[in-house]
This record gives C-alpha cells, sequence and structure tokens, in this order.
C-alpha cells in the first residue's frame, strides 16, 4: 500500500499525461459492450436458450412424475393394474433424456446462435411439452390404439423438431469438416428415429405392442456408441 501511495502521489505531481491517457482508456473499455461480436449477423450466445430448455425439460419430467399415485391398497394386484402406468413413465422419462442428451452435444458444437435457431429449439420444446399428456394417454389407455398413435404422433413430431434444429446448428459450422462429419453421422440416427416413430403411427391400428417395441428399439439406438470416422474424430461423444 506504501509503493501505491508513493506511486499515485509522484503520478500527481508530474501530472502523468500518458499515464491518465491510458487509464481513460482502459475505463473506457470498462462495461463497453462489443457490438459487433455481440449482434454481428443476429448471432446470439447460447447460454440462455440451454437454460430455458434445461428448465423447460426439468418441469416436463416434474409433470410426468407427479402424475404417478400410490395405489389406495398396497396389494399385489393393485400394483399389477399400475404397471402400464410406470411404464409409460420410464418410456417417457428415457425420451426425454434422450432429447436434453442429445441437446447438450449438439450446443457443444456451437457457441452463437441466430434468430432461426432460437425458434427452432421452441418448436422442439412445443413436442416435448406434450409428452406429459400422452404418457399419462397411454398409461391409462396402454391397449387402445390411438393411444399409442398418439404417443408415436408426439415422439415424430420431436424427433422431426430436433432434426430441423440440427441441421440449422449444422449450417452454420460447414466450414469445420470434423464438425460437420460428426453432424452428418448424427443426421443419419435422427432420420432412422424419424422413420419409425412415422411408422409407429399406422401400425399401432395393427398392433399397439409393435409400436411399443418401435419405441423402445429408437430409446436403446441411442445407447449404441456412434462409429468414429478417424483420428481426426477422437473427440466425438457418443
Amino acid at each position: 500500500l506504501a509503493v501505491l501511495a508513493q506511486g499515485l502521489s509522484c503520478c500527481a505531481a508530474s501530472g502523468c499525461p500518458g499515464n491518465r491517457a491510458s487509464g481513460a482508456e482502459d475505463l473506457s473499455k470498462v462495461g463497453r459492450i462489443d457490438l459487433s461480436i455481440s449482434f454481428e449477423e443476429d448471432l446470439l450466445r447460447t447460454n440462455r436458450l440451454e437454460a430455458f430448455s434445461d428448465g423447460v425439460l426439468a418441469i416436463v419430467i416434474t409433470i410426468m412424475v407427479l402424475e404417478l399415485k400410490a395405489p389406495d391398497k398396497l396389494t399385489v394386484e393393485e400394483l399389477l393394474r399400475d404397471v402400464p402406468v410406470l411404464m409409460s413413465y420410464l418410456l417417457s422419462f428415457v425420451m426425454v433424456a434422450i432429447v436434453w442428451v442429445n441437446h447438450h452435444h449438439v450446443f457443444q458444437l456451437t457457441e452463437r446462435v441466430d434468430t432461426r435457431v432460437l425458434w427452432l429449439n421452441n418448436h422442439l420444446l412445443l413436442w416435448v411439452s406434450l409428452t406429459p399428456f400422452v404418457t399419462a394417454v397411454v398409461g391409462k389407455n396402454s391397449e387402445v390404439p390411438l393411444a399409442a398413435a398418439l404417443y408415436g404422433g408426439v415422439m415424430f413430431g420431436s424427433a422431426f423438431a430436433f432434426a430441423l434444429l440440427r441441421r440449422a446448428i449444422a449450417a452454420q459450422s460447414a466450414s469445420a469438416a470434423h464438425i460437420a462429419r460428426l453432424h452428418r453421422r448424427a443426421h443419419v440416427r435422427n432420420a432412422i428415429g424419424v422413420v419409425a416413430y412415422l411408422a409407429s403411427i399406422p401400425l399401432a391400428y395393427w398392433s399397439t405392442r409393435l409400436s411399443y417395441a418401435i419405441f423402445v428399439a429408437v430409446a436403446l439406438m441411442y445407447f449404441l456408441p456412434m462409429r468414429r470416422a478417424g483420428p481426426a474424430d477422437a473427440g466425438e461423444r457418443p
């Protein structure tokens, strides 16, 4: 403190025009917003988008778990009667978790997004927010074809919305070859899910169990690691 006070007194005595100029320049930088970076071509940081999406997905899971009710009488018969409700919850929880994991990974591949990506993300959240409704419908009407078809429709909408979101993000990083390769392989997996969910809708009227098998198969597919193309993709996540 003594050395600092001595330096300040010397500066005050001599005027230190150079120091005053540099100090003023430093102070002018405090609180300055670099508009050329923050708003160039409407590119925005992803932190608020990711926080909002995390909040919506957490609420979706909370709503689903609140639908689980304890039986009035704790008997084996009552528990077996609630198996469809529990199974529909477990399936939907995995589905929402898959969306969250893939959403997290895709936004690790970009630092800034445009307004189009923001709205495509909202489109995805719209479909995901319908998951508690179709989960409850399936839990209470597991053998009804319309229930399975509704579930497949919401899953199709979510998968298709995520595919659109990924394509928009991939277009922003098309110049990076290794990131483009990651997106291309992910597009294949997304396309399989979209087609499978779409097929489950009419198939529900032939066999509800076949539709449910498709939902489980698609979920299991996302637990398989993605094939690595070579050394350039050494940092790729599954």
